[in-house]
């Protein structure tokens, strides 16, 4: 009978002092935005927009439009292979948390969020970049995203998860630059408009494989909808300040990484194809490296593939085949 691995789970507080890890991957937003001159002015302005986010989301009774703030814990988890104590740094979250400054009371908010791995750094920059050189038709391997799927659902039924958190994880990204979204008739209160796309993207399949749905919501105020993956009922399983933490958390996150979409000057339309060759956007005032972060993914893929999918491949082969059955 196949048995998981152990996970172990630390959590690191987001705000202006935070400086990242040796573990932590240098592509994450968080820590792309910790590092350099600018790392503090960079960490004060991304959370003041968070905050103004949540707080212009969350109008009611609250006239100041200052009643909550956003209190972020990056969730880093590492996992032991063969039990011996030996751990490798495999998937970080955000935690939001809503601090209600009228009440005087902390809320606890989504787990997820952003989606950070270096297993899928592994797939997206080392695999599909071996299986598709020198082809002239892009392709996807059979057994593509398998081990990350199998990993991730195991980590979600572990017993470090259950311990930590209530509820399973919603990770909001940005739409796909290479498909088109039409706008539908059914609107949500907090997220907006939903949108549906032309055909499922890459990462749809594989966070599909994840054991994770999508749907694409463009809320109030905002110029492009965004990708929610999610189990269960994204609708009616969360509450309307749960939704708003992870919207103003990562609505932030990519308006800084992708202005040319979500800091555009245009709102999408019934029919929207995002391009990040828009010109007609707006910059914020963080400073982040995105040449860095395409090199980087890269050289983090490699280092995976050295330091955990090598190291460990019987083991992984045996245990995703037992897992899949």
């Amino acid at each position: 009978m196949n048995k998981g691995f152990t996970y172990s789970i630390q959590s690191i507080r987001f705000d202006e002092h935070y400086e990242p890890s040796n573990n932590t991957r240098l592509t994450t937003n968080f820590a792309n935005l910790a590092r350099g001159e600018k790392r503090q002015a960079n960490l004060r302005r991304a959370i003041n927009m968070i905050n103004n986010g949540f707080n212009t989301r969350a109008q009611w009774d609250n006239p100041n439009n200052d009643r909550y703030s956003v209190e972020l814990d990056i969730i880093h988890v590492d996992v032991d292979i063969e039990g011996n104590g030996y751990r490798f740094p495999t998937i970080e979250f955000l935690k939001t948390y809503i601090i209600d400054h009228l009440t005087n009371t902390r809320i606890e908010g989504i787990v997820g969020n952003n989606f950070s791995s270096y297993v899928r750094d592994y797939d997206f920059s080392v695999v599909l970049r071996n299986h598709n050189e020198g082809k002239d038709q892009f392709s996807v391997p059979a057994d593509y995203g398998n081990l990350h799927g199998q990993m991730f659902k195991d980590f979600l039924n572990s017993e470090a998860y259950k311990a930590n958190f209530n509820k399973l994880p919603v990770i909001c990204l940005s739409v796909s630059d290479n498909k088109t979204y039409y706008r539908t008739s059914n609107q949500h209160p907090v997220l907006g408009v939903e949108y549906t796309p032309n055909e499922p993207s890459l990462t749809e399949q594989y966070f599909k494989k994840m054991g994770m749905e999508v749907r694409y919501f463009m809320p109030p105020n905002s110029v492009a909808p965004f990708a929610f993956y999610f189990f269960g009922d994204l609708l009616n399983d969360f509450s309307a300040s749960e939704l708003i933490s992870t919207l103003s958390t990562m609505e932030t996150f990519q308006k800084i990484y992708r202005p040319e979409i979500y800091n555009a000057n245009a709102v999408a339309g019934e029919v929207y194809k995002p391009r990040l060759k828009n010109e007609d956007y707006s910059l914020t005032q963080v400073v982040y490296d995105r040449e860095e972060r395409s090199r980087l993914a890269v050289e983090q893929g490699k280092w995976c593939e050295e330091n955990f999918i090598q190291h460990y491949q019987p083991i992984l082969e045996k245990w995703a085949a037992e897992s899949a059955a």
